[in-house]
């Protein structure tokens, strides 16, 4: 599921400018043995901007719902370096057996990949990270999984050390766009978002603009041919209090 819908998206885009990012983060975009359409994929996805946004460091854990081919999960990998560790939660209706082998197989030093129902928050140790990139409105399509998103955000804040960062990425919706329609348009508001993620006890610290389009119409699907890959995201940075 995942792949197809990185394959709609996909598009040449200028990267935006912006400051150098931290050497171990350009050291894992420049690794030789990430996959072409990864790399492809980096003008659309901005990966430096992103993993810098978050605060991904050497030595943390990160937790990350719905990793689909692993094109996040392998810069992770690389960047947490081998004193850091990458949980990967899967939804077990998307999961593919080959992606879910590469993954297993490229990060086996540091990455444990685990597949359960969508909504499903388990991970063996407190996190410095959660990170959800483009899927927090599956969380409300019941095709995927019906998910009581309130629990699933507080089940996130528990997971979390105090301190602990959860990193959502996802496309704008319109003004009072209906639940029924996220299904439809695979958008959801940034208010929303907000609204939910701090009503489990978490306090938005940041907000990053580095992957916004004000030409999107918000209206179009995001696999509509006019917006693909020029959709309007928002990235927010929540943090638990300590």
């Amino acid at each position: 599921m995942r792949r197809l819908i990185l394959s709609l998206l996909l598009t040449t885009l200028p990267a935006p400018l912006c400051a150098a990012p931290p050497p171990v983060i350009a050291k894992a975009i420049a690794d030789p043995a990430r996959p072409k359409d990864d790399v492809a994929a980096d003008p659309v996805r901005l990966p430096a901007e992103t993993i810098a946004f978050a605060g991904v460091k050497p030595g943390m854990t990160v937790g990350e719902f719905y990793p689909g081919s692993g094109y996040f999960t392998r810069l992770l990998s690389d960047v947490v370096g081998p004193k850091g560790h990458v949980f990967a939660m899967e939804n077990d209706k998307w999961a593919e057996a080959p992606n879910t082998a590469v993954l297993r197989a490229y990060g086996a030093h540091n990455v444990t990949v685990d597949v359960a129902p969508l909504g499903t928050v388990r991970f063996a140790k407190p996190l410095d990270i959660a990170w959800v990139t483009q899927n927090y409105h599956d969380l409300k399509i019941a095709k995927y999984g019906v998910v009581d998103i309130a629990a699933f955000n507080r089940a996130v804040f528990a997971a979390l050390k105090p301190g602990g960062v959860f990193m959502v990425i996802d496309h704008e919706a319109p003004a009072g766009m209906a639940v029924d329609d996220i299904a439809k348009m695979h958008r959801i508001q940034k208010a929303q978002v907000i609204r939910e993620v701090e009503a489990a006890g978490f306090k938005l610290a940041n907000e990053g603009t580095f992957l916004r389009h004000p030409g999107d119409d918000h209206s179009l699907s995001i696999f509509d041919k006019a917006i693909r890959g020029k959709t309007d995201q928002y990235a927010l940075k929540f943090v638990k209090p300590k």
